[in-house]
């Protein structure tokens, strides 16, 4: 029993290990957003090219998740990640050095091509490491590691560009990436012992999961895309938010770039919360006797109905209040994301764990190509009103997705 018990531990060790690289990514990619107002005014830029700038992200990111995810399944989780981990701080680094819009369109691409690993890599390692019943709550903790990058990239982001000037913040960033490789693959050597999934080499899926539909066949079934729908739809608020919440507390409330990163890392603590939230209500389910499938859809249900605190967001008196609505609105988003990042393991298995996730990956890069410099231009002529309205809905569209696909009942 000790044993067992000491072994469960070190794998939640190990992955808690691994999803500190979900913090680095997403520091990178934040600290862009948390210095949006100062990048702005150095390179003149309107909403509508920053929102292009996350386009150049979002496509990159989205084109390049498939392969990530199949590079993931074919040559193992380690090496994969070493090399994704080591791109990315690189582009990160190379951001600091940019000298205009152009400049910035490169590295963002950049950083997004290497960074579509990072979620089907996280997948990859909670299936390996996690029994079924745990994984909505490993994603819950790769939430938690996605939150803390969001939640240090304002202060940190802002007292380096006050303190240095805002190039350097990149490169801190990037940095602390390449300090993280060392660390994982050391973790990983000893962890491959305690992992129940895995046989061979680290990385590796195990001999019992060749059976698994290879990636064609993940293509062709209809879940698949049922899944795909429902995530780019819910994503929505959750791009809104990470992108645009800086910027959204200077412009409508009139807040310096430091007094907004006083309530800026307040959301990314949310969206912890409420992956946890969302990972513990299906498991409760699932404890129950609920099919685990049913149970993910019954705690997405449940975030999109918090999702409609959304809508009062703009009507907040004060930036406090605006950045609560914010906070809440991004919990249940958070809740949703977890239960919906853990259905294709449900469904595909693990030696096709990546590449499933992967698609989903592709789909919130997507989705996000094309609703950010969409909602650029709405903000530019009529505020942010409208785009806070139409996000707040998209998490019901999600679920009707999800519901007559019938892949949940």
């Amino acid at each position: 029993m000790t044993s067992s018990l000491g072994a469960a531990r070190f794998r939640w060790f190990t992955l808690a290990i691994f999803v500190l690289s979900s913090s680095i990514n997403y520091l990178d990619r934040q600290s862009l957003a948390t210095l949006a107002p100062v990048l702005r005014a150095e390179f003149h830029l309107s909403n509508a090219q920053y929102g292009l700038i996350l386009t150049a992200f979002s496509v990159a990111y989205a084109a390049s998740a498939p392969f990530a995810g199949l590079l993931i399944d074919r040559i193992g989780l380690n090496r994969a990640i070493t090399m994704a981990v080591a791109v990315w701080s690189c582009a990160g680094i190379a951001t600091g050095f940019t000298r205009g819009l152009g400049g910035l369109l490169g590295c963002r691409a950049a950083l997004g091509l290497s960074e579509a690993a990072g979620i089907p890599g996280a997948a990859k390692a909670i299936h390996q490491y996690l029994q079924p019943a745990e994984r909505a709550l490993g994603n819950a903790l790769n939430q938690a590691g996605v939150s803390l990058g969001l939640m240090l990239a304002p202060p940190l982001a802002t007292w380096i560009a006050v303190t240095y000037g805002w190039r350097q913040a990149f490169v801190v960033t990037g940095i602390l990436g390449l300090l993280w490789i060392p660390l994982w693959l050391r973790t990983a050597r000893g962890g491959r012992l305690a992992c129940p999934t895995q046989t061979g080499r680290p990385g590796l899926p195990s001999l019992a999961e060749d059976a698994t539909p290879r990636a064609r066949e993940t293509l062709r079934d209809r879940r698949l895309w049922a899944f795909v729908a429902a995530n780019a739809l819910s994503m929505i608020g959750y791009s809104l938010w990470t992108n645009w919440t800086t910027l959204y507390l200077v412009e409508e409330h009139r807040l310096t770039l430091i007094e907004a990163a006083w309530y800026a890392w307040i959301p990314p603590l949310a969206a912890t919360l409420g992956g946890f939230a969302g990972g513990w209500l299906s498991l409760r389910w699932i404890g129950r006797g609920v099919a685990a499938p049913l149970a993910r859809f019954r705690a997405c249900l449940a975030g999109a109905a918090l999702a409609l605190v959304t809508l009062a967001i703009p009507a907040a008196p004060s930036a406090a209040w605006a950045s609560a609505g914010i906070s809440l609105s991004i919990f249940a988003v958070a809740a949703f994301s977890v239960n919906m990042y853990t259905l294709p393991l449900d469904v595909f298995g693990g030696a096709r764990a990546a590449f499933a996730v992967s698609i989903l990956v592709a789909s919130y890069g997507a989705v996000q190509a094309i609703v950010s410099p969409v909602f650029g231009k709405v903000i530019d002529v009529y505020g942010y009103t409208p785009v806070i309205a139409f996000s707040a809905f998209m998490p019901f569209a999600a679920c009707a997705a999800l519901w007559g696909s019938k892949s949940v009942r």
